[in-house]
């Protein structure tokens, strides 16, 4: 479980992550990712969203659940102030724990690359 601290809780929080953050895709999951001001006293934290295109009730909590283990590590590793939101996709519900967590590094990988001018 994510301590309160670490948790997106407010929708606007959620929507100008989404809006505004770097995006990142992979097979079972969408990173957006809002670095803001790195504030000292705050630490990264994470929201999730997982749609009932994913699967009944059952289904949602346990990639939600899956989802909140596998990104607690790393949360350390982003900078204070960090807003992430991460998106289940509908082959989250079939996907074993070592996919979920391949595509979420991966996916957390490239949103913290920087861009590359056009």
């Amino acid at each position: 479980m994510l301590s309160a601290a670490q948790r997106v809780r407010r929708s606007a929080d959620f929507a100008a992550t989404i809006r505004g953050g770097r995006r990142a895709g992979r097979g079972t999951v969408v990173v957006h990712m809002l670095l803001e001001e790195p504030v000292q006293a705050s630490t990264a934290r994470a929201g999730f969203v997982v749609s009932k295109a994913v699967g009944n009730a059952v289904v949602r909590n346990r990639v939600r659940r899956r989802l909140r283990h596998l990104v607690r590590p790393h949360l350390d590793d982003l900078p204070g102030g960090t807003l992430l939101v991460v998106r289940a996709l509908p082959p989250a519900a079939e996907a074993s724990y070592e996919t979920l967590g391949t595509d979420l590094a991966s996916a957390l990988t490239a949103a913290r690359r920087p861009r590359r001018p056009r």
